[in-house]
């Protein structure tokens, strides 16, 4: 029930330890286990003449392990789950370093040879109710773990999850701690306010509590209220429906944030509403994207920081258009080539266009970008899982940091051990 920082070359020892422990205890039914190779180059190219650093480049190697037990019999069932993960450095310099990809050191710029971690959580169930405790990557509108770099970021904490009550899924936890995706280590959890990182400003305590309605198969309803103990509280409401529409799927997601300072406002004081609208028609391998969304309150969007702000429709692979009343839209088109016969190509194009911004620049700022994606799976036997993504983004802004161009070179294959 932990996240450690240990010798990277101890990392695959101790996930066969520990699943020998699982093993033994007789839950290995309904088990598996995978490790997921990831081969990752990132490059950001500064453009503006006057940025503090021209560029951003690094390449480097992971390896995720993953071992899932299935539950002892009883009334009670209990299981533990096995997290490694293990990064390892392929190519970075000092004037290079800051993808997240590596650590580094903030006073010589170095980036280690690698780092890892292990971590391990238990879990309980009774029946369609389920507790765990230890490793956590919540996936939940008001807290999302970010996948977006060499390794996954990480959450400490208890999260409980029931289903007892046909239609109704409710959720609550605690998390205490944070593994930033490109650390080895746990920290105390702050958060990001408009984009911008407020590390003073530390909290041992983010609790939440949440339920999920369906009113069909492609229809639900959300209310979720969480804090961040002396720094933020936030409320979130969602509807969610889809529909077929002769040929078509059509359908979208509204939801709206309500955030305010709390406790001692370790973090002053805070006050941003969000609103968010994301809109879908998908006919054949065609799907067509509307986002539309609106900053409103003195600040802007606030989260934990480095956590996913997937749950707004304008978050692109570079940015999220969450600076104070800021409104953005987007358009987006995605196309999987399975329609045209060649299963396992996809392609994702879309534009986001943010302004009247508010900031200690301008009360008008203006910011863009435009994002190309292709990813290949393989469809062949030998390669089943092979995956190749790439990412090309461009951002262009007035305010807040320069504007670059951004290429990503993603190579993933999942390797099944049982």
């Amino acid at each position: 029930m932990f996240a450690s920082k240990i010798p990277t070359a101890w990392v695959p020892l101790l996930c066969t330890s520990a699943w020998s422990v699982v093993a033994d205890a007789g839950v290995i039914d309904d088990s598996k286990a995978t490790l997921v190779l990831r081969n990752y180059y990132f490059d950001r190219d500064y453009s503006d003449a006057g940025a503090p650093q021209s560029q951003r480049q690094e390449w480097a190697q992971g390896f995720i392990f993953k071992a899932t037990s299935g539950y002892s019999p009883g009334f009670i069932g209990v299981g533990l789950d096995v997290l490694g993960l293990v990064g390892v450095k392929l190519d970075s310099s000092p004037d290079r370093t800051g993808t997240e990809l590596l650590p580094y050191d903030h006073d010589d710029g170095r980036a280690p040879g690698s780092y890892g971690r292990l971590g391990l959580t238990a879990k309980v169930r009774l029946s369609h109710t389920e507790l765990r405790l230890g490793e956590l990557m919540p996936d939940l509108p008001i807290l999302r773990f970010n996948d977006g770099r060499l390794l996954p970021q990480t959450f400490q904490g208890a999260m409980l999850t029931s289903k007892e009550i046909d239609h109704l899924t409710l959720h609550a936890g605690r998390i205490h701690a944070f593994s930033p995706r490109s650390a080895a280590d746990s920290e105390d959890l702050y958060p990001s306010i408009s984009g911008r990182t407020i590390a003073t400003a530390t909290s041992d305590r983010f609790t939440y509590a949440g339920g999920e309605y369906s009113l069909g198969q492609a229809s639900a309803v959300g209310v979720w209220t969480a804090e961040l103990e002396n720094v933020y509280r936030q409320n979130y409401y969602s509807i969610t429906h889809y529909q077929p529409i002769g040929g078509w799927t059509v359908g979208g997601v509204l939801g709206a944030f309500d955030t305010r300072d709390t406790g001692r406002a370790v973090a002053g004081k805070l006050d941003n509403r969000a609103a968010s609208l994301l809109l879908s028609a998908a006919h054949g391998g065609h799907r067509f994207y509307l986002g539309l969304q609106r900053m409103y309150g003195e600040d802007g969007w606030v989260t934990i920081d480095r956590s996913l702000g997937s749950t707004l429709a304008n978050d692109m692979f570079a940015n999220t258009f969450v600076y104070a009343n800021e409104r953005s839209w987007q358009l987006r088109y995605d196309y999987n080539f399975a329609a045209l016969g060649i299963p396992g190509l996809t392609m994702l194009m879309r534009y986001t266009h943010g302004d009247h911004i508010n900031s200690t620049e301008t009360s008008n700022g203006r910011e863009w970008e435009r994002d190309v994606g292709l990813t290949y799976t393989f469809q062949f036997r030998e390669l089943q899982g092979l995956s190749v993504r790439w990412i090309n983004a461009k951002v262009g802004r007035d305010v807040g940091v320069n504007d670059f161009t951004e290429n990503r070179l993603i190579v993933s294959l999942p390797v099944e051990l049982f």
